[in-house]
């Protein structure tokens, strides 16, 4: 509730909106502030995008899907940045290769930042005159904002953890805790009829989630925790990156292609293993949650661990009652309380996505959203897998039980980590 309306003056529901597209927008200029000019630019793997193509890519979705659409006689800022920042919309133009993004030296970042303010000045008129269908897409337009907050985070992890300098983002870190993890248990569930997806009346949530069905799920059991670095250490130890009985047949070729020995971000010297964080390359937290790895590998280590990985449905059902608190990243990348009884179910929120044994596919009876931004989420529906929960870098307010995020199995740039689970 804002001091206004705590002193029993209401405010307008546009002066909502625009305060709120305000802050999301402002969270993302802010992501940016520990980095350097040069670090704009800087694309070390395909899957991690320059700073500078969030910020002009998250402000042409304003202008594609808003401007050009609900404001007459709106002028384009720059002719060709509707294909050079233009992700993946096949319906709107050709877009730039993603490959390539890291390769755009110009526009400049100053230019990027001048297209920012342009576009917000012509939004904050847009914002007082919306209609039904402009604030939903408005709506949508901040919540894809902050899925790029998340990604900025990651990908400047991977710009600056892939230097050989490893420097250190911001003060913090991952949010890593060197407390005592609690002993790693199984919660039982019974099985039966029951529902997943999101519900009428939910609130925001992604057309992937919907609609609400019912799926049979037999009795399971769910790990009360994440998957420790020490845990998965013993893994390696153990030589489980050399066991071919423990991987997919993908993941195996996977693995000996790109000489994987380790999660992304791990390295062994003088026989202590180092990783980088945010806060730059420090010695391993044994008790922190593992962290960037891959679904080859997270299930390569659960099948070494004599289980195996939850499916979306037991995921999401052993969540759906449970508080969302956990270590998101919110406005001062504090962290916020989570359970600490060890019987509990912990770390469900906001430490690490959790890989599923799901395949990205749509519910039944699921219908895209109209148009070019029906290709938000529908056309990624093959070859990926689900993963539950958030992370460290996801906005705070911005998870819930339904959320379903999607990488393909070899991703581990994410901060993606591992819930185990068995069949009871």
């Amino acid at each position: 509730m804002t001091l206004d309306a705590v002193r029993g003056t209401a405010i307008a529901p546009r002066e909502e909106a625009a305060a709120r597209y305000h802050a999301v927008r402002q969270r993302t200029l802010a992501l940016c502030v520990p980095l350097a000019v040069e670090d704009h630019g800087v694309q070390p793997i395909v899957e991690a995008s320059p700073p500078k193509w969030h910020l002009a890519h998250t402000t042409w979705f304003f202008e594609t899907f808003l401007l050009k659409v609900f404001v007459p006689g709106y002028r384009s800022f720059h002719s060709d940045f509707e294909y050079l920042f233009n992700s993946y919309y096949d319906g709107i133009g050709e877009p730039f290769p993603r490959p390539e993004r890291g390769r755009l030296s110009r526009p400049t970042l100053s230019e990027v930042l001048d297209y920012r303010a342009h576009v917000d000045a012509a939004m904050r008129e847009l914002l007082g005159n919306a209609d039904a269908e402009a604030a939903d897409r408005i709506t949508l337009g901040l919540h894809h904002e902050q899925q790029h907050q998340e990604l900025l985070v990651t990908d400047i992890k991977a710009n600056l953890g892939l230097n050989p300098l490893k420097p250190a983002y911001a003060q913090g870190g991952d949010g890593v805790r060197k407390g005592v993890a609690p002993a790693l248990g199984f919660n039982e569930y019974a099985g039966g009829i029951g529902q997943i997806g999101a519900r009428d009346g939910d609130g925001f949530v992604f057309d992937n989630e919907c609609p609400r069905h019912r799926v049979w799920i037999d009795d399971f059991a769910l790990g009360n925790r994440l998957v420790t670095n020490a845990e998965f250490a013993e893994f390696i130890v153990d030589g489980g990156y050399d066991e071919p009985s423990l991987w997919l047949s993908d993941g195996w070729r996977w693995r000996r292609d790109q000489g994987i020995e380790a999660p992304m971000y791990w390295r062994r010297v003088d026989g202590c293993w180092l990783e980088y964080r945010l806060d730059g390359e420090r010695e391993l937290v044994p008790n922190a949650p593992v962290t960037h790895v891959s679904h080859y590998e997270a299930d390569a280590y659960a099948r070494w661990a004599g289980v195996r990985l939850p499916t979306e449905a037991e995921w999401e059902f052993a969540a759906q009652d449970c508080p969302i608190v956990g270590n998101f990243a919110d406005g001062d990348r504090a962290p916020h309380p989570r359970p600490a009884d060890g019987n509990a179910m912990a770390q469900l929120f906001g430490d690490c996505w959790e890989w599923t044994s799901s395949a990205y596919v749509p519910y039944p009876g699921f219908k895209p959203l109209g148009g070019a931004l029906g290709e938000y989420n529908g056309k990624f529906m093959s070859g990926q897998m689900v993963l539950r929960g958030g992370s460290c870098a996801t906005p705070m307010g911005h998870v819930r039980p339904t959320y379903r995020n999607f990488f393909y199995p070899q991703d581990r740039w994410q901060f993606t980590g591992i819930r185990l689970a068995r069949t009871s």
